[in-house]
C-alpha cells in the first residue's frame, strides 16, 4: 500500500521540481496580419485603388468582348439551320468564323494579361507596407520583450491582451500613412509566354 501511494506522490514530487522552470515562461504576443493590412489607413488606400483598378478593367475587357458576343449570335443565327458540311462550303461564313476564333484568342491574351496586371499592381502597392512592417515590429518585439509572435491566423483563440495588432496599425499609419497605387500593365504577349510557363 505505501508503494502505491509511493507512486502517486511521485508526479507530484516531480511537478514541484519543475514549477521554477516553468515559472519563466516565454512572452508570447499574437498579431492580426490580415486585420493590420486592412484597417490600415495605406491599406485601405490600396483596397479602394485595387476596386477602381478592377472596375477600369472590366470595362475594358467589356467593351472588347462584346463585338465577340454580337458576331457570335450573328454568325449563329445565320448558321443555325444549315449542317456543317453547308458552312464549309461558304468562304464568306468561313472567314467570319476563323476571324471571330483570333478576336476570341485576342481576347483570351487580354484577359490573362489582365488578370497579371491586378495581381502585380497590388504586390507592387505593397511593398512600401511590408517594408515598414519589418523594423516595426522588430521595434515593438523589441519594447515589450517578446519571445514568440504568432500571427492570428495560425491560433484557435488568443487574448486580446497580448494581441499587438492596434499598435501595429498605429506605428504603420504614422510611418505610412498613404501609398502610390500605379496599375501595372502587362502586354498581351507577356501574358501569354506567362500562361506557357504554367503549362
Amino acid at each position: 500500500m505505501k508503494f502505491i501511494k509511493s507512486l502517486l506522490l511521485l508526479p507530484v514530487m516531480i511537478a514541484g521540481l519543475a514549477a521554477p522552470v516553468l515559472a519563466q515562461q516565454p512572452n508570447i504576443a499574437v498579431m492580426n496580419e490580415e486585420r493590420v493590412l486592412r484597417e490600415s489607413a495605406a491599406g485601405q488606400h490600396i483596397q479602394t485603388r485595387m476596386q477602381e483598378i478592377a472596375r477600369e478593367i472590366d470595362a475594358e475587357l467589356t467593351a472588347m468582348g462584346q463585338p465577340i458576343q454580337q458576331e457570335t449570335e450573328r454568325l449563329n443565327a445565320e448558321t443555325a439551320s444549315m449542317t456543317p458540311q453547308a458552312i464549309q462550303q461558304r468562304p464568306d461564313l468561313m472567314q467570319r468564323i476563323e476571324a471571330l476564333n483570333q478576336q476570341a484568342q485576342q481576347f483570351e491574351l487580354a484577359r490573362r494579361a489582365r488578370q497579371q496586371e491586378i495581381v502585380q499592381t497590388e504586390r507592387q502597392a505593397m511593398r512600401p507596407i511590408y517594408d515598414a512592417l519589418g523594423p516595426i515590429l522588430e521595434a515593438v518585439v523589441a519594447e515589450r520583450d517578446i519571445d514568440i509572435l504568432v500571427d492570428r491566423a495560425n491560433l484557435v483563440f488568443a487574448s486580446p491582451d497580448v494581441d499587438i495588432s492596434a499598435d501595429v496599425i498605429g506605428r504603420l499609419n504614422a510611418q505610412v500613412p498613404t501609398v502610390t497605387v500605379t496599375r501595372v500593365r502587362v502586354s498581351q504577349e507577356a501574358a501569354a509566354g506567362a500562361g506557357q510557363q504554367q503549362q
